[in-house]
């Protein structure tokens, strides 16, 4: 069902795209401002997993330093049917862990100290399942795209405005379409934030149920969950918003109006997702 919603919601902001680009200048338009962004998040995805690895410090892992977490992520990855990624750690406060890169061939997955002293083994395997989830249904493709058609959306809102403010040539456009012109500049950047949110959403229940099947250890996950997601949210601070759809919690407060436009889901909604997953079923 959330690869469906996916489709859907890529699909919807593929149509708001192209409706924006019409308004503002023609297909020509359209298609120079969706080339500028296609270009901008090709170059972030190919090189977007270097960026953020030193963007938070990251380390990598030695199996002579966790050969327990090395042989519990071997057997995660045989059961997901995917190479071994990198192993890298965060010194940072915040209990949370992300997976980059642009394949499973390519990918790295980073967990900072914190969680690794605040979980059980079942608990910390579990949320390294849901990362390893992310990579074997290949999340960072869709949130290069999303990112993409996002980006493009926010370049023609901008171009709506300025026309709205500055091209009056009432005789040709009428005072109609500048008012459509400064409506869709200000609107189109909200509706795809909350588009782009809701994709990251639907990606993070699939990755959940993903890594149920992967751990064979829904529970585990779930625990962890509760136990990291209030602390996490303690350390917003000093991430970098840009990144806060690649951790497995928010690092921000969701309690809050912004949460329309929180890259996951409620936690509390995550856990009972989880606790409602039989074991015979995986």
């Amino acid at each position: 069902m959330n690869i469906f919603r996916t489709v859907f919601l890529m699909m919807l902001m593929t149509i708001l795209l192209v409706a924006i680009g019409m308004l503002v200048g023609g297909r020509s338009g359209m298609v120079i401002a969706f080339l500028f962004a296609a270009v901008m998040n090709f170059v972030s995805y190919w090189f977007s997993d270097k960026i953020v690895l030193a963007m938070y410090r990251a380390k990598p892992l030695e199996e002579s330093q966790m050969p327990w977490l090395f042989e519990g992520v071997r057997k995660l990855t045989q059961n997901a049917g995917i190479p071994m990624p990198k192993l890298y750690i965060v010194e940072n406060p915040m209990p949370n862990a992300f997976a980059t890169g642009r394949n499973p061939q390519n990918a790295s997955v980073a967990v900072t100290n914190s969680i690794v002293e605040m979980l059980t083994k079942d608990e910390l395997l579990g949320v390294l399942a849901h990362e390893l989830s992310h990579v074997k249904n290949r999340d960072i493709l869709i949130g290069s795209i999303a990112a993409t058609l996002a980006g493009a959306i926010f370049m023609l809102a901008r171009f709506a405005q300025w026309g709205a403010m500055f091209g009056g040539n009432n005789r040709q456009s009428g005072n109609f379409r500048l008012i459509m012109l400064l409506f869709v500049g200000i609107i189109a950047p909200i509706a795809a934030m909350l588009i782009q949110a809701a994709v990251s959403r639907s990606r993070e229940f699939e990755a959940d149920a993903t890594g149920a099947r992967i751990s064979h250890k829904p529970l585990a996950l779930a625990s962890a969950l509760r136990k990291i997601s209030a602390p996490a949210a303690r350390y917003g601070e000093n991430i970098n918003p840009t990144t806060a759809h690649m951790f497995i919690v928010s690092p921000f407060n969701s309690r809050t109006l912004m949460s329309l436009f929180s890259t996951h889901p409620p936690v509390e909604k995550r856990i009972e997702h989880l606790e409602t997953i039989k074991l015979d079923e995986i």
